[in-house]
C-alpha cells in the first residue's frame, strides 16, 4: 500500500481545528472531525481523490459559514478557553488566524 505524503489545505486545516475545538461542545462535531480525518486518510492512501476530499470540506465548510467564519470561531472558542491565542507557524491558516486572534485580544 502506497502511502502519499501531503499536507492538508489552509481550508482542511481550518475544518479540522474547528471540529476538534468544538468536538467537547457536541458529539455530532466529533462524529465529522473522525469522518473528516478518515477521508484525508483515504487521501494519503490514494484511495480517495484528493479533488473529492476538497469538496468534501468546502460542502462542510460552507455549512459552518465559510473559511473565514470557521477560523474566527476556532480562535474565540480557544481565547475564551485559555486566555490567549497559541498557535504560531507561517503557513496561510495561522497568518489569518493570528490576524483575527490579535483583533480579538486588543478589543
Amino acid at each position: 500500500m502506497k502511502k502519499n505524503i501531503e499536507k492538508p489545505t489552509p481550508e482542511a486545516k481550518a475544518l479540522s481545528l474547528f471540529l476538534m475545538a468544538y468536538k467537547t461542545k457536541n458529539p455530532i462535531y466529533k462524529e465529522k472531525s473522525k469522518r473528516m480525518n478518515r477521508l484525508w486518510d483515504l487521501v494519503t492512501m490514494d484511495k480517495l481523490s484528493r479533488d473529492e476530499y476538497i469538496e468534501e470540506v468546502q460542502n462542510m465548510l460552507t455549512a459552518y459559514g465559510g473559511y473565514l467564519e470557521v477560523v474566527e470561531k476556532t480562535v474565540k472558542f480557544y481565547i475564551e478557553k485559555t486566555g490567549e491565542w497559541k498557535l504560531q507557524g507561517n503557513d496561510k491558516y495561522c497568518l489569518d488566524a493570528q490576524k483575527i486572534a490579535d483583533k480579538l485580544l486588543n478589543k
